[in-house]
């Protein structure tokens, strides 16, 4: 089984009329298709290559990783001396990874990576995540490489990004037993050794992903005498120094292939990545949004393995002397199922672009002026990614739990039990809508869009589109859409945008929009392939009654009803 060549919507993301933009710029006009055999020649060749690559991360992801999923979850993890051993199969699915070259895929040639923009490693991590949420964990951290690769000195690139590409392993150390979300707080020190000429790390690190990584990159506090985010430095710790111990692996409800650790630094020898003081307020910044993207690629391919188990089982299972597939009931589970997965897709893939197109101008800038239009093109899309990436994850998120859920509810009682895959999947969904950010913490990030009236500005964008004249009348319901979100906000801009009855409705008002954006971005999938017609309509639809149900809460919504919230 290939988790590619068998999705034809996934496959659809390549053919984008903006994939030929960004391989192009990614490869900076070609300038090495004739001093380097592995660059590619053209935009149409890039885009085979990124094919030909997704096409051997599928293979090994249906025929590896998801032959091992089950076995790795029962098994899981273990503590030896202080250090992480794998589970049997997650190293299998690691050194499968590995010896194919599939690690480091977004890095230069020059460090051995791929070359790759964001949309084929994305399209990647969700492949992965089908087939294994918890391992995607593992395979995903090599996010921290972009990070290097972005803010480290050109010796530490040198030093650490080659081994990247051989399988070196990567952790992110921010999370504190006493500073969570609150990274402001984190206390583990960073001090100075004159002696040594580097930086020592001491103190604990809880619920760090991947714990016994090759490379860490560490948060730390670096400055006597702060207690916020300005006193804080980012480091690289390499595990050949063997000075952190992992304390314990968490028991968790699931991803139980991907260990989380509480770590122990002990005056651990470091780098300095970047600049004093910036490690929350620039490095970690950066790479939580990566990370964000991550989480929501891992829904995705959660959702589509949920979704597929559903119509597997729906198809196979009969009742009352038919397939559960024709009860009505089961099929609007099953639509809802697929209109949620390819609404979150369509999402992910928006918002991967809008981060390929600000990271590559960024990059293109340290080697020559950038012209005022790329400038400004620049400035655009890191607008639209910064308000787009907690929008992802909110909505892949919440979606991947609730198909995980209703795959269970396919099932019936059969879903409850260990020997069926939904199970797992229900698990390893829970975590999705917290780690990185919960879904509260993404509302607070993505009101700012709607305040600002950036979503509004995309959206207008996309009306200037064109579509199919068989769909125009898809977009004149997200016509009505938006006249109706205009409405919504108009009630809740009259509470006052700072005040504690507009920031109690957030979550109405941003998942209001998503439904007006999503709707849109399946129009538009739709003017590409037929075969997101029917996701867009059902979404459509929910937009219509969700925004129309706020409306509703709005207009009588007072401000003493706050109190009956409030617990004593």
């Amino acid at each position: 089984m290939n988790f590619y060549s068998d999705n034809e919507r996934l496959r659809s993301y390549l053919n984008h009329p903006m994939m030929e933009k960004i391989a192009t710029l990614k490869e900076d006009n070609f300038k090495d298709k004739d001093s380097d055999e592995l660059a590619p020649a053209d935009a149409k060749d890039a885009i085979d290559s990124y094919d030909k690559v997704l096409e051997i991360i599928g293979e090994i992801s249906g025929e590896v990783l998801e032959a091992n999923a089950e076995e790795v979850d029962h098994e899981g993890p273990q503590v030896i001396d202080g250090t992480v051993k794998y589970a049997r199969g997650t190293q299998q699915n690691h050194e499968a990874l590995r010896d194919a070259g599939l690690y480091g895929m977004s890095l230069p040639r020059k460090y051995n990576g791929l070359n790759f923009p964001y949309v084929p490693y994305v399209m990647a991590a969700e492949i992965v995540s089908r087939a294994d949420a918890g391992f995607a964990n593992i395979w995903g951290l090599q996010d921290c490489a972009e990070t290097i690769y972005e803010f480290a000195s050109e010796e530490i690139k040198d030093a650490y990004l080659p081994l990247i590409n051989q399988g070196a392993t990567c952790s992110m150390d921010l999370t504190e037993p006493d500073a969570g979300s609150d990274l402001q707080s984190v206390r583990l020190k960073a001090s100075y050794d004159e002696a040594s000429k580097c930086w020592r790390l001491n103190g604990v690190k809880r619920f760090i992903t991947n714990g016994d990584a090759d490379i860490k990159l560490v948060l730390a506090r670096s400055e006597e005498g702060t207690s916020d985010g300005r006193g804080l430095s980012y480091f690289l710790y390499d595990r050949k120094d063997r000075a952190v111990r992992v304390r314990r692996i968490e028991n968790k409800l699931g991803i139980k292939g991907s260990p989380t650790c509480e770590l122990v630094f002990n005056n651990a020898p470091a780098l300095l990545i970047g600049e004093r003081r910036l490690g929350l307020i620039k490095y970690v910044m950066s790479l939580m949004n990566g990370a964000r993207l991550g989480v929501g690629a891992q829904s995705v391919g959660l959702s589509e393995a949920a979704c597929r188990e559903a119509v597997k089982y729906a198809h196979e299972r009969e009742q009352f002397g038919k397939a559960i597939v024709s009860f009505p009931q089961v099929f609007e589970i099953l639509a809802l199922m697929r209109a949620k997965t390819d609404a979150s897709r369509s999402l992910l893939y928006e918002t991967a672009r809008f981060v390929d197109i600000y990271k590559i101008y960024d990059q293109i800038s340290k080697e020559r002026d950038l012209t005022s239009d790329e400038r400004a093109e620049m400035k655009t899309a890191q607008k639209y990614a910064d308000v787009f990436t907690p929008l992802l994850k909110l909505f892949a998120s919440e979606y991947a739990n609730q198909n995980a859920y209703d795959c269970i509810q396919v099932h019936g009682g059969s879903g409850f039990m260990k020997e069926y895959k939904c199970e797992r999947l229900y698990r390893d969904a829970r975590i999705l809508s917290i780690y990185e950010g919960t879904s509260q913490l993404q509302v607070v990030a993505a009101i700012r869009g709607i305040g600002n009236g950036t979503y509004m500005k995309r959206v207008e964008e996309y009306e200037a589109m064109p579509v199919k004249e068989e769909l125009q009348s898809l977009r004149n319901r997200l016509s009505g859409l938006k006249d109706a979100f205009a409405k919504l906000h108009e009630i809740a801009a009259s509470w006052g945008t700072t005040s504690e009855m507009y920031n109690f409705n957030a979550r109405r008002l941003v998942e209001s929009m998503g439904y007006l954006i999503m709707g849109h971005l399946l129009l538009q999938d739709s003017n590409r392939c037929d075969c997101f017609k029917k996701s867009c309509e059902i979404m459509i639809g929910l937009g219509e009654a969700e925004i129309a149900r706020n409306i509703a809460f709005f207009q009588n919504f007072k401000e003493e009803d706050l109190e009956s919230y409030k617990m004593n």
